[in-house]
């Protein structure tokens, strides 16, 4: 019986999803992404060699996977272009495998100035975005002032609208921020080319992806950061600008709710942050410095250094509710073999010793103490273990204290970057 799986990021992002779907788009006939935009990175390991994926699937890799970029993701038609020529100077047939729907909001040049300048000038209040436009695409979205892909094959209605557009990002630009306007001119010309090179890509993405259930299909859909960063249920204000939780992948591809099967959540076996906000597990000690290096905890997108910290199943257990996690994903097991004690943050306590009642905005985290428990470190080599009757018996006591405490069982465990180093406790997931 084929099955419709949805793979999300159980924390603040950079859990290692993009591995997870490649495992998983083995079985599957469509992978589709459903929000975020070119912010996103995952980086895939193959052979050892090193693909580093912004808004194409992560199983553009299966040369039997159609792939798919659904309405709710913006997309940025030169980074889309730029990805397609990089994957095709590799021998991957990109073009032949991957549409876009009509529908996806455009990420315009001034959607990136205007992320920049607002960034500058927020100072200690910035949020700590990419700066590639993504919260300006999205609230053009919600103001319905967006170009779509599809309006570009109206030119002469898109160029007015653009034009329109520009004038008051540019507005913006000049006598709020204060910085330099962007040309509308060379905007102009760069999109009559994108429309383009872009028109064989350019699909209803909706019909596609129903037409695979229809036939009884496989389906994979793949999110990008993680469900602590969702705009509504994430650790507001310091979020991202899309519905990053399992219910973003009805209103982003229009697939309903009752024909998802399984939600496959994915976690480090500790936690990592990019960017500003509360993270109470965050450790700026020599343990958080032993992640970051063994870990290789730099952003895929931006290069940016990753905050480290203990494993956080408060947060995970409220990611666990937001998104109906039937099995999870821990990857980077083989991070935590050098480690004598390994902690987990098993509750949240406010300094005034009051309960924590689950509000994960910024000012509630900010005021709680996190209380961890303390395992036993195994301190023996689990990178590349495939078979989890090989792994040290501390380390399987670890992954069992997270099933206990997230109430979720754990159905894969990577023990490495490449697809290969993984552990699959669970095969059912498309069975």
């Amino acid at each position: 019986m084929a099955k419709n799986v949805v793979v999300v990021g159980m924390a603040w992002g950079d859990e290692g999803k993009g591995k997870i779907v490649d495992l998983l788009a083995e079985k599957a006939s469509a992978v589709v992404r459903f929000q975020g935009g070119h912010n996103a990175g995952h980086t895939l390991v193959v052979n050892n060699v090193k693909q580093i994926l912004h808004l194409i699937p992560s199983g553009i890799l299966h040369e039997h996977v159609q792939c798919y970029i659904g309405n709710g993701v913006v997309v940025s038609p030169s980074a889309l272009l730029d990805e397609i020529k990089q994957l095709e100077e590799h021998g991957i047939n990109v073009r032949a495998r991957l549409s876009v729907s009509h529908a996806c909001p455009i990420v315009l040049p001034s959607h990136i100035a205007l992320d920049q300048a607002r960034e500058a000038k927020s100072g200690d209040r910035k949020i700590g975005t990419t700066g590639r436009g993504i919260g300006p695409a999205y609230e053009d979205k919600a103001a319905r002032r967006s170009i779509r892909i599809g309006d570009l094959y109206q030119w002469d209605d898109a160029k007015e609208r653009i034009v329109d557009l520009f004038a008051y990002h540019n507005f913006l630009l000049q006598h709020y921020y204060e910085v330099e306007p962007v040309d509308v001119e060379e905007t102009l010309a760069d999109f009559a080319r994108f429309a383009v090179e872009m028109r064989p890509l350019v699909k209803d993405t909706l019909a596609a992806v129903h037409g695979h259930r229809e036939r009884g299909e496989n389906v994979l859909f793949e999110g990008a950061q993680g469900a602590m960063l969702d705009v509504d249920l994430g650790t507001f204000p310091y979020v991202t600008s899309s519905s990053t939780s399992a219910g973003g992948v009805c209103t982003g591809t229009g697939f309903g709710p009752r024909y998802i099967d399984e939600v496959v959540g994915v976690t480090k076996a500790y936690a990592t942050r990019v960017g500003e906000g509360a993270f109470p597990t965050e450790l700026q000690d020599e343990t958080g410095k032993y992640f970051a290096e063994k870990g290789n905890e730099f952003g895929a997108t931006t290069g940016r250094e990753r905050r480290c910290g203990w494993l956080d199943a408060v947060a995970l257990k409220h990611a666990v509710h937001m998104n109906s996690v039937s099995t999870m994903c821990l990857t980077k097991l083989d991070v935590l073999d050098s480690l004598e004690k390994i902690r987990i943050c098993s509750a949240y306590e406010f300094s005034n010793g009051q309960a924590f009642r689950g509000e994960f905005g910024e000012r509630s985290l900010r005021a709680i103490e996190p209380k961890y428990e303390e395992l036993d470190g195994w301190m023996e080599s689990t990178e590349d273990i495939v078979d989890v009757g090989e792994l040290p018996e501390e380390a399987i006591k670890f992954v069992h204290r997270v099933e206990d405490l997230l109430e979720v069982p754990v159905g894969i465990v990577s023990t490495g970057a490449n697809r290969a180093a993984t552990i699959v406790r669970d095969d059912t997931i498309f069975n």
